[in-house]
């Protein structure tokens, strides 16, 4: 619901959120895996594609079925009506959630069932892809690399080549209480010397929490001092860099936490931390965006949103995800397809998205416009978001998680040596890799 060696990307990061988590191995997003009336933007998605969409044109009696997740229904029907006004195309909506889409459209799509446009969390491209289910994004490539971020557009390739047309991705930031913590901490330092006042487990307090064993929420620990998962952006599944010393580094600070939260990992889980967090005993919280419609119902102007900490005085490199458009291989009407999923990702599309569901945008003029500059929360989350890596891709991503998050407990709970217990998470995914690879 990363990575020349993948942790690079951060930099170029000014990307954006969006509310269903992506990752297929996510724990954490997947946990609340998701997304108001709006005035009708009258052009969205026409816009940045004028120039090259003249280029082609639908097929004679084209009809499009685009698969939609139920929380983002909306803005598809209306990005549909508008499509089918601009290329007399009329466009039939199903509902699938994204992260059963590619799994649906390998059964589908060869018997001619498949929807022409679907929405893929990028961690599932590599799998796409590596069964011929999606085409390349060919006609509008320059236009999509010049107009997205350089993340989104790494999170909507695989093995070099573009196939996807992002539109929206996610990552997480620091919730906190505005009556409790009067200003956002700017290092994980600052969080500590808050929490030596706060916290008092006696009484369920605690001064910040997050989920201590989930990788992706921990991977700012490995990230900020310059460890990855894999290198070469993320595609060399033979270099493995959660055990480097640079991870190990970040590490260290990660157990220092343990004082601010003075309780076992499996104590930690999405529902007992909103409780705490709405309650007013937690008073700082790492979350995605899943989360801040509950968080606002239940702090209202108490809620503050920030970027991340620093860790060990460097900036806070979180994991991302990406939500991109495929236009399936079997599709009888390909340039229609490919049309609505460059129609459905423009600026406009994206801010409309932005509007009605509340996802941060991909595109680099979405992301400089007021109504996502001058949104606090969403502000946020695309600040965070400029300093985040997507996750890797590759099928072998699949073998990663299980192991990590064996590992971060073992560290948080029984205090094994970092260095010790990431060497044998490493080696289990090596293992996996070579042997049961995921599929």
């Amino acid at each position: 619901m990363k990575m020349k060696k993948f942790v690079t990307l951060a930099a170029a990061f000014t990307m954006a959120v969006s509310i269903t988590a992506c990752g297929s191995g996510n724990n954490g997003a997947n946990s609340a895996q998701t997304s108001a009336p709006t005035e009708s933007a009258s052009n969205s998605g026409g816009t940045n594609t004028e120039s090259v969409s003249s280029q082609i044109t639908p097929e004679d009696g084209a009809a499009l079925t685009v698969w939609e997740s139920k929380e983002e229904r909306a803005f598809t029907e209306q990005i549909a009506k508008e499509f089918t006004q601009k290329y007399n195309v009329p466009v039939k909506i199903e509902e699938v959630a994204p992260s059963d889409q590619v799994t649906k459209l390998s059964q589908d799509g060869p018997s001619g069932l498949g929807a022409d446009v679907i929405v893929i969390p990028h961690d599932n491209l590599g799998k796409a892809v590596a069964a011929s289910l999606v085409l390349p994004n060919d006609v509008f490539a320059e236009e999509t690399k010049k107009n997205n971020t350089e993340a989104s557009i790494t999170g909507a390739s695989f093995e070099g080549e573009l196939y996807g047309y992002p539109r929206s991705a996610e990552t997480y930031a620091l919730y906190y209480n505005k009556s409790l913590v009067k200003e956002a901490p700017k290092s994980f330092d600052d969080v500590l010397a808050f929490s030596k006042t706060f916290t008092d487990k006696s009484k369920n307090k605690y001064g910040i929490m997050w989920e201590v064993g989930n990788l992706y929420f921990n991977y700012m620990f490995i990230a900020s001092t310059g460890g990855y998962v894999f290198g070469d952006s993320g595609t060399n599944k033979d270099d493995i860099g959660l055990n480097s010393d640079q991870a190990i580094e970040g590490l260290k600070a990660f157990v220092k936490m343990k004082e601010a939260l003075p309780i076992k990992s499996g104590d930690i889980n999405p529902d007992i931390k909103r409780s705490l967090f709405n309650s007013g005993d937690v008073a700082m919280d790492i979350n995605g965006p899943w989360e801040l419609a509950g968080y606002k119902q239940a702090l209202g102007d108490k809620l503050g949103l920030a970027p991340l900490p620093t860790v060990d005085g460097k900036t806070a490199v979180s994991f991302s995800g990406i939500k991109i458009y495929g236009v399936n291989a079997y599709s009888q009407y390909p340039n229609a397809a490919k049309l609505y999923a460059e129609f459905a990702t423009s600026k406009d599309a994206q801010l409309l998205l932005n509007k009605l569901i509340g996802s941060i945008p991909t595109n680099k003029e979405a992301l400089e416009d007021p109504q996502v500059k001058n949104d606090p929360y969403v502000s946020a989350l695309a600040e965070q978001a400029k300093n985040s890596q997507p996750m890797p891709s590759i099928p072998e991503m699949g073998n990663v998680w299980s192991p990590a998050n064996a590992a971060l407990p073992e560290i948080w709970d029984k205090n094994a040596d970092p260095k010790a217990a990431m060497d044998r998470a490493v080696q289990q995914i090596k293992d996996l890799n070579n042997g049961a690879a995921a599929q």
